[in-house]
C-alpha cells in the first residue's frame, strides 16, 4: 500500500484506464481499456506464464545458482496480470514483491488472477514506481528486477529514461539482473537500448530475438556476468527439469548486446 492515507487518495482519483477481461481457449486476457493484451493466466494452471515473452524475462535464472534462488528477492515494477510476482512467489519460492500505480489491476489481480494477499513474503506496493524504487527500502536490495511498463496505447514503454535506468540499477544487488520488455521492431527500441547502454554498460547487456508478436526482452547486470557455456547449460538443464521453463531454448535466443 501506498506510505500514506492521502498519497492513496490521490492514486485512486487519477485518471486511470479501466480494466477489463476477455477468456479464449482457456487463457484469461487483461486489457486496460484496449484490445491491447496487457496480461495472461491460463485457467487451470494459474501460477504457470503463458506467454513466450514473460518467459523470456525469467532468463535471469540462467545466471545465478538454482539452490540461491529462495534466498533471492525479486521485484516487478508493472503488475500486469502478476504472472511473474505469481512465478516467483508460488514456484520459486522467492520474497517478492510489485509496485503497480492502478488500484483497479491490483484489485483484479487478486480477484480474477489468482494473486494471493500480501504476507511476509510477498507485497504489492500500490505507487508509482518511478518514485516509490527512490526509497532507501529497495537500494541494493534486489536480485531480480522485471521490468514491463506499458499503457494502454501499448506502443513504448512510460518509463525509458537513461535517469530511470540509473534508479534500476541502483535497485540491484552486486549479481542482481533486470530483464526490461521492449517492442524490439518498434522505432524506440533503438534509443530504449542506448539509455540502457548508458546506465549500465554496454558489455552489461545481453537481449533476445524478437518474439513473433515484436517483443524483445533485455537483461541488464549490475556486473558484467562472466559464466562458461558449459555452466549455462547446465543450467538449463536444472531449470528445465525443477520449474518448467524453456531454458534451453533461451540459450539459443540470447546474445550479449556488444
Amino acid at each position: 500500500m501506498p506510505h500514506s492515507y492521502e498519497a492513496y487518495l490521490v492514486l485512486t482519483m487519477k485518471n486511470f484506464p479501466d480494466v477489463t477481461l476477455s477468456e479464449y481457449g482457456g487463457v484469461r486476457c487483461l486489457h486496460l481499456d484496449s484490445p491491447w493484451i496487457q496480461g495472461t493466466m491460463t485457467i487451470k494452471q494459474p501460477f504457470a506464464i503463458e506467454l513466450d515473452y514473460v518467459r523470456r524475462m525469467m532468463a535471469w535464472l540462467l545466471f545465478v545458482s538454482s539452490a540461491s534462488v529462495k534466498d533471492r528477492q525479486a521485484l516487478q515494477l508493472g503488475l500486469g496480470a502478476s504472472a511473474i510476482t505469481k512465478c516467483c512467489y508460488k514456484v520459486l519460492g522467492m520474497k517478492t514483491a510489485a509496485i503497480e500505480i492502478n488500484p483497479q489491476v491490483i484489485t483484479i489481480c487478486r480477484e480474477w488472477f489468482k494473486l494471493p494477499p500480501d504476507n511476509h513474503r510477498l507485497e504489492v506496493v500500490l505507487a508509482d514506481a518511478a518514485k516509490e524504487i527512490k526509497h532507501a527500502r529497495w537500494l541494493g536490495a534486489v536480485d531480480a528486477l522485471a521490468v514491463d511498463l506499458y499503457d494502454q496505447e501499448a506502443a513504448a514503454p512510460v518509463m525509458d529514461t537513461q535517469a530511470f535506468y540509473q534508479d534500476c540499477r541502483a535497485l540491484l544487488t552486486d549479481d542482481g539482473i533486470m530483464t526490461v520488455n521492449l517492442f524490439g521492431r518498434h522505432n524506440s527500441f533503438a534509443s530504449s537500448l542506448d539509455k540502457m547502454k548508458q546506465a549500465f554498460g554496454a558489455d552489461c547487456l545481453w537481449a533476445f530475438q524478437p518474439t513473433r508478436e515484436g517483443n524483445t526482452v533485455v537483461m541488464a547486470f549490475r556486473s558484467k556476468p562472466e559464466v562458461a557455456p558449459d555452466l549455462l547449460a547446465q543450467r538449463a538443464d536444472a531449470i528445465e527439469s525443477r520449474w518448467e521453463l524453456p531454458a534451453k531454448k533461451w540459450l539459443k535466443l540470447l546474445k550479449p548486446v556488444a
